[in-house]
């Protein structure tokens, strides 16, 4: 059992440093806006979280690199102390990179030796897989604000590399029938406790497109004058496009009279058959308003979940963030983890190709504020019947 997972911590530590092998240093610094964190700081956060959470309570002579890290690296727990405001991220030229790298090896032999001596702990283990997985969501942020950092520098340099996969020429619909489902997750697997609390549903029969929305069709919705029709939007949402003068998803630009995107080989043609990306929630529901469709529930995603076409992207939903019924907030720090954000956002579903390898699973509640897009987050559409 230590064996094993002292293999997966190691798995997991060596990915995030993977992700930024081929940033130069500059790179790790760049903060443009409130919402993308420097690289750097991903990596000494998600560190900080094990050595806070896990080493200051189970091995009590471990020394902490740095006094200062705690008021550096904390992101939102409120339970363990004061810390940088989000946006003084990027303010953050020290500590170093260099400083940051020993940081992330002065964790690492600390773990290891915790998790040779203790890793049949079942408290222990349940705690360490925590903090994996956290590091595997700050992995795909990681992609996800490095394609942000590069994809707004003048010179739209290529940015880490990932694979794409081209959708079917047509769409397919399914029909899921009406009745009483089961949804929430269940069994010994890992999940966060916002997909506990397994309940039934009643869903009135309908269809979902078995793949997402391609870039071809809501390039069809820019054509037809989407962004500029009040009628396809929320209030938000309009007002959100009229300020900030939206007219396409995140990273396409109108060059010489046809558009193009910015992804992993800089500023280039735009992948017709892919499923488009980087769309805001209201950009989503405005393309279902146009074509007389709706969004899915989380529910119904995750009834039809094992018939779907999914991983591409993460699938904007109808559904609010909100607790699911008997929900609980655990005690201390740890019942920050998502309950304290259960207001004002909406969930998305499936995962995405930034989505570290075995992290994802049809019960995954992922959720945002409905004006961002930086992540890989698209569509499917469902017709009700």
């Amino acid at each position: 059992m230590p064996n094993h997972l002292l293999k997966y911590y190691q798995q997991v530590r060596a990915r995030s440093e993977e992700i930024c092998a081929p940033l130069q240093t500059e790179d790790y610094v760049v903060q443009p806006v409130a919402e993308v964190s420097p690289p750097k700081w991903h990596l000494g956060h998600t560190s900080w979280f094990f050595e806070t959470f896990v080493l200051a309570d189970y091995q009590p002579d471990y020394q902490v690199f740095n006094d200062q890290f705690n008021y550096i690296f904390n992101s939102y727990y409120e339970t363990v102390g004061k810390r940088v405001v989000r946006t003084d991220r990027g303010n953050l030229s020290r500590p170093t990179v260099k400083e940051i790298y020993a940081y992330r090896a002065h964790v690492n032999q600390a773990m290891q030796k915790l998790i040779l001596n203790q890793g049949t702990d079942a408290k222990l283990v349940k705690l360490i897989t925590l903090g994996l997985q956290h590091e595997q969501q700050h992995q795909e942020l990681l992609i996800t604000d490095i394609k942000y950092i590069l994809g707004h520098n003048p010179l739209l340099p290529p940015c880490t590399l990932l694979t794409d996969s081209e959708l079917p020429s047509s769409n397919t619909w399914l029909t899921i029938n009406s009745g009483l489902y089961t949804i929430g997750h269940s069994g010994q697997g890992f999940c966060f406790d916002n997909e506990l609390c397994q309940h039934k549903v009643y869903l009135n029969p309908f269809q979902i497109q078995k793949h997402p929305v391609s870039n071809v069709e809501f390039l069809q919705f820019i054509k037809a004058g989407g962004y500029q029709n009040f009628e396809y939007w929320h209030s938000a949402g309009w007002d959100w496009v009229q300020q900030n003068k939206i007219t396409a998803p995140l990273y396409w630009h109108y060059v010489n009279g046809e558009w193009r995107y910015y992804n992993t080989q800089g500023l280039t043609q735009i992948a017709l058959n892919q499923a488009v990306n980087h769309i805001s929630y209201y950009e989503a529901s405005a393309y279902a308003q146009w074509k007389g469709l709706s969004l899915p529930t989380e529910a119904q995603w995750e009834v039809a979940s094992e018939q779907l076409n999914w991983g591409q992207r993460w699938e904007w939903t109808n559904s609010a963030y909100l607790p699911y019924p008997g929900f609980k907030k655990l005690p201390g720090a740890i019942g920050e983890y998502n309950g304290k954000f259960m207001v004002n956002q909406m969930v998305l579903r499936g995962a995405s190709i930034a989505t570290s390898p075995g992290h994802a699973r049809v019960t995954y509640r992922n959720f945002f504020h409905p004006h961002e897009r930086w992540q890989f987050m698209g569509l499917r559409l469902v017709r009700n019947q």
